[in-house]
């Protein structure tokens, strides 16, 4: 794809998440929004208008949408179920794809969508919103300066009290499956380790507004000789977390904190000496943590710069395939209580 050349774009669903795409997809001006796709086509008629997307087709057949508008991208904002439908179909008609996440219902169907995309020769990557919080990538560069040695241990905590009412509060695993693939996902990219295996335990609650388990203690063992322990729980009242969770990361020479804001806390050893080595604080420069935007915005950005550039993007499927591994694995060890081995080669 050319640097010069403007981006004809189909978006498959047109739900509330729509907006937080179309937002910055829109404010670009190197994308043309070619068609909009909905089960309900009337709400993807309501969407153009809203947008001011005159131009645009609008239909309910993702298909029929796809062979009028000729597009070169189709952004997949459906529920995860339809994922694997919508990726299969616009690979096919060789466009290149980015997707919400989670990246599909099951290891069974993204693995289907990663073969795809080789065998098409297209980019898929996967939405994951929270890879370009500036405190994210600062935390990142930190860790790559070796300032606390090397890596050994990760923890991160999660705990909001979401009344969210609607479909989450029927949902099973809805912690896991739901929300720990950002945590899941920024563990890998802060430690630099992918899951090998992983103990975990689900429980909801007394109290809880939620019908299943809400909950969930996990252990991972992780490439590298890495632990990474998650507590987490989404019917928590009190001392709310932030969403991106208090982290605390240790390594061979000191550790490192972070509570998922502006607060770092990080201290290494000066002088191993007597029962408790003597500590000096050291400072995680935040300043020009994140190059790119925040959020979607970010995603978007490095997705279709990396198309222009013939290059790999971050979030690329073969890469984020290795997060989703982490929480379904992380589901069936809650589901038989016992440690389940994470393929190392999806």
């Amino acid at each position: 794809m050319s640097a010069d050349k403007r981006v004809r774009a189909v978006l498959a669903g047109c739900g509330a998440i729509s907006r937080a795409w179309l937002g910055p997809i829109l404010e670009r001006g190197d994308v043309e929004m070619a068609g909009l796709v909905d089960l309900d086509e009337e709400r993807a008629r309501s969407l153009a208008q809203e947008c001011k997307l005159d131009g645009a087709l609008v239909g309910s057949d993702l298909e029929k949408i796809l062979v009028r508008a000729t597009p070169d991208v189709v952004f997949d904002c459906t529920v995860p179920e339809a994922h694997v439908e919508v990726t299969l179909k616009a690979l096919a008609h060789g466009c290149h794809v980015l997707g919400e996440k989670p990246m599909a219902d099951s290891m069974a169907n993204a693995r289907k969508m990663v073969a795809a995309a080789q065998r098409a020769n297209r980019v898929y990557a996967v939405i994951q919103n929270r890879r370009y919080t500036p405190q994210v990538r600062a935390l990142r560069a930190f860790l790559a300066t070796g300032a606390i040695g090397r890596i050994t241990t990760v923890h991160s905590d999660f705990f909001i009290g979401a009344h969210f009412g609607g479909f989450r509060d029927r949902m099973e695993h809805v912690l896991l499956l739901d929300m720990a693939i950002h945590t899941f996902d920024s563990a890998r990219l802060l430690s630099g380790a992918d899951g090998v295996s992983v103990l975990c335990h689900e429980w909801n609650p007394a109290g809880s507004w939620y019908d299943h388990e809400a909950s969930a203690v996990a252990v991972f063992r992780m490439t590298g000789d890495v632990v990474y322990c998650y507590r987490g729980s989404w019917c928590a009242e009190g001392l709310n977390t932030s969403w991106e969770c208090d982290w605390r990361i240790i390594g061979t020479e000191g550790s490192v904190t972070w509570d998922g804001g502006d607060g770092f806390r990080a201290q290494q050893v000066a002088a191993p000496s007597g029962f408790i080595s003597a500590l000096r604080d050291v400072e995680v420069p935040v300043e020009g943590g994140a190059a790119r935007p925040t959020g979607h915005a970010g995603v978007i950005d490095a997705f279709l710069e990396a198309l222009r550039a013939g290059a790999t993007p971050e979030t690329i499927c073969t890469d984020n395939i290795r997060s989703l591994a982490m929480v379904h694995a992380a589901v069936e060890s809650a589901t038989t209580g016992r440690w389940v081995d994470i393929p190392q080669k999806e």
